[in-house]
């Protein structure tokens, strides 16, 4: 595969477009294991859901392998504001998981294919 060539011209004006978001990490926690975990992790993606539609969650990835890595998300508030959200999630409540909030930047407009 051949790649378009890139100057650095291109990338600093690409770069000076991003802005900050911030990335949330989710691990499993002391308690995922429980059989009454599942009720909760479908309140969480509910949840997930309804923090879409309302413009504060821009992409969500849970993780399908069996390793303690839950999902991800990019937030479009700041690493407070995410941590204060994040405190209300009934999986994070209910110790189903844990999770880091890490300050990223990105392109704004950037979406995953298909």
């Amino acid at each position: 595969m051949e790649l378009p060539e890139i100057t650095d011209e291109f990338m600093r004006a690409r770069m000076a477009l991003t802005r900050a978001y911030t990335l949330v990490l989710l691990r499993e926690g002391p308690r995922y294991h429980e059989p009454a975990s599942r009720a909760i992790v479908w309140e969480h993606g509910r949840r997930n859901f309804a923090l879409r539609e309302a413009g504060l969650l821009a992409i969500v990835c849970p993780v399908t392998d069996d390793s303690p890595w839950c999902g991800m998300g990019v937030f479009t508030v700041s690493a407070e504001e995410t941590a204060e959200i994040m405190k209300g999630d009934p999986g994070v409540m209910a110790e189903v998981f844990t999770y880091e909030a890490v300050p990223i930047r990105g392109f704004p407009g950037s979406t995953l294919p298909g």
